[in-house]
């Protein structure tokens, strides 16, 4: 059985995990403790501990669904413990993203703003698909829709998306967000606009606009629970790393390329 603590316990993303699981989504799976600020307790059994410097439950891997400023912490700790650990909290600093690449020379780290199939084939598309559109002309935007209570504009996936593109084409595009100016559109430039609205999951548009025509590749979540599976195939996927030895900064490539081929 693989021991999962679940930082961000009491979160959206931290409830559907443990519904996933509860669902027998993966049996072989279980929640040993959970790491929220909301509350120290027993939920079901399981522990809850305010701080996760405060957990003395073994686990076998982390699975993050918390925020940018808990990260630090939750990285230290994954080092002391040797644990591997599935970061999907989006907003990290840069400085916070080379830390993990450091951790990640001694244990496995998977970190994405997204954890769905559907958004990973897209950014493998448009990642393939970028050079030959630009070279031909085409400008590119991006549009992503999302809930009412999402705190950070743009999304995590939107800024993942925008660079997967701008590394192909070596770093030659400016982000402009939302568009919020006059003059007319520089040619290396992606924008990046953000709509906030209701109860949706998560849209998200890139938009491929050349002369008389326009290539779009979409993706649309209907629940959080498409984020939930690919968090808890993540974890299955680095605790077998783990113990073939192998430390290193994981993607969700890799995940498709093992579980998915």
């Amino acid at each position: 059985m693989l021991r999962i603590i679940l930082h961000g316990y009491y979160g959206k993303m931290g409830r559907m995990v443990a519904e996933m699981i509860d669902k027998s989504y993966a049996s072989d799976c279980e929640i040993v403790a959970g790491v929220d600020p909301a509350g120290a307790k027993y939920d079901h059994y399981i522990p809850v501990f305010t701080d996760i410097r405060d957990c003395n439950v073994g686990a076998d891997v982390v699975i993050d669904f918390s925020a940018a400023a808990a990260v630090d912490g939750l990285v230290d700790y994954c080092l002391e413990h040797e644990l591997p650990v599935v970061i999907c909290t989006t907003g990290l600093s840069v400085k916070q993203i080379a830390r993990i690449e450091d951790a990640a020379c001694e244990i496995p780290i998977m970190w994405s703003a997204n954890m769905s199939l559907g958004v990973n084939l897209v950014k493998k598309v448009i990642r393939d698909s970028v050079k030959t559109l630009v070279d031909a002309g085409f400008d590119i935007e991006i549009v992503e829709r999302h809930h009412n209570q999402k705190a950070d504009a743009p999304s995590g996936t939107a800024i993942m998306l925008a660079d997967t593109m701008n590394n192909v084409m070596d770093g030659k595009y400016q982000y402009v967000y939302g568009r919020g100016m006059n003059g007319k559109r520089d040619r290396n430039e992606i924008g990046i606009s953000s709509v906030r609205g209701g109860t949706i999951v998560g849209d998200h548009d890139i938009i491929f606009a050349g002369t008389d025509e326009v290539i779009t590749f979409s993706h649309s979540a209907y629940s959080r629970a498409v984020f939930a599976k690919g968090a808890i195939e993540a974890a299955i996927y680095l605790v077998k790393e783990g113990r073939k030895g192998n430390a290193g900064t994981y993607t969700m490539d890799d995940l498709l390329a093992e579980y998915y081929r």
